[in-house]
């Protein structure tokens, strides 16, 4: 449900009606009203054992990673370092951890770097669309896998700008500018207004964001994965309990080396 609403919040410029919700300010509320609601589903999954401890430390520590990270690149030419990680979280721990993923460690990374500003719950739920979808991706292995996740990375370095720029297009430029957003146009017009502005002002970062996605994904990716999984299967719940009646005894074979094919009696 946060997700739906982070897409109606992100693409309202071609939804509401021109006059009703057009002002600076509207769109940072939304998005802050979208925080409490991400909020209160990760406490009540932490109430109601969705979300173990375990889980909770690995989501803590990859944030912190992602926090860490993320100056390396800093931005410069499009060069961001947060996004590969994502993706292969997103992969092994699936879409509700990468969406989350992506709201926690921009949250922290906004924090450490001082980076904190209208813009931070947009750059927030664009990364947690791109965790999203990439524990939504086909089943793959090996070679494959990483081929994929590295052709999902770079086109999410494109997703991410597309869904940046549209934060503060709509107040950007002047009306006149071919390329400005303008209440009451058909949706067909104003999307290609808006494809002419994406194009125009953010393809050069974008390509930067892509390749440095599929460089980091290419060469990282392989042992990430293999950490990643091993992190996982350790983390996993204890088998389940199974009680049975006192004094029934099952047969299992024993395989010591002293014994080689003998039978054994146990109490379970």
């Amino acid at each position: 449900m946060a997700a739906f609403l982070g897409i109606v919040a992100f693409f309202w410029p071609f939804l509401v009606a021109p006059g009703k919700f057009g002002s600076n300010y509207a769109p940072p509320l939304i998005f802050g009203v979208l925080l409490v609601i991400v909020l209160s589903v990760v406490i009540s999954e932490i109430a109601e054992g969705g979300i173990n401890s375990k889980a909770l430390a690995m989501l803590g520590v990859l944030s912190a990673v992602n926090a860490a990270v993320r100056p390396l690149g800093a931005g410069t030419a499009g060069i961001e370092t947060v996004f590969f990680i994502l993706v292969l979280a997103g992969r092994v721990f699936g879409p509700g951890f990468g969406f989350t993923l992506g709201c926690t460690s921009l949250f922290a990374s906004a924090l450490i770097t001082g980076g904190v500003g209208p813009w931070m719950p947009y750059q927030m739920f664009g990364c947690a669309f791109v965790g999203m979808l990439a524990g939504s991706l086909p089943r793959a292995t090996g070679r494959r896998e990483v081929a994929l996740l590295a052709t999902y990375g770079s086109l999410s370095g494109y997703l991410f700008g597309f869904l940046l720029n549209l934060s503060f297009w709509p107040f950007s430029l002047d009306p006149n500018s071919s390329i400005a957003y303008l209440p009451g146009l058909p949706f067909t017009e104003q999307f290609q207004r808006y494809l002419a502005f994406d194009l125009a002002t953010s393809l050069g970062w974008d390509t930067g964001r892509a390749v440095t996605n599929f460089i980091c994904i290419c060469l990282a990716g392989p042992a990430v994965l293999t950490v990643f999984r091993r992190a996982a299967r350790k983390a996993r719940f204890q088998a389940a309990i199974r009680f049975a009646p006192r004094g029934t005894m099952e047969e299992v074979p024993d395989t010591s080396p002293t014994g080689p094919g003998a039978a054994a009696s146990r109490t379970t």
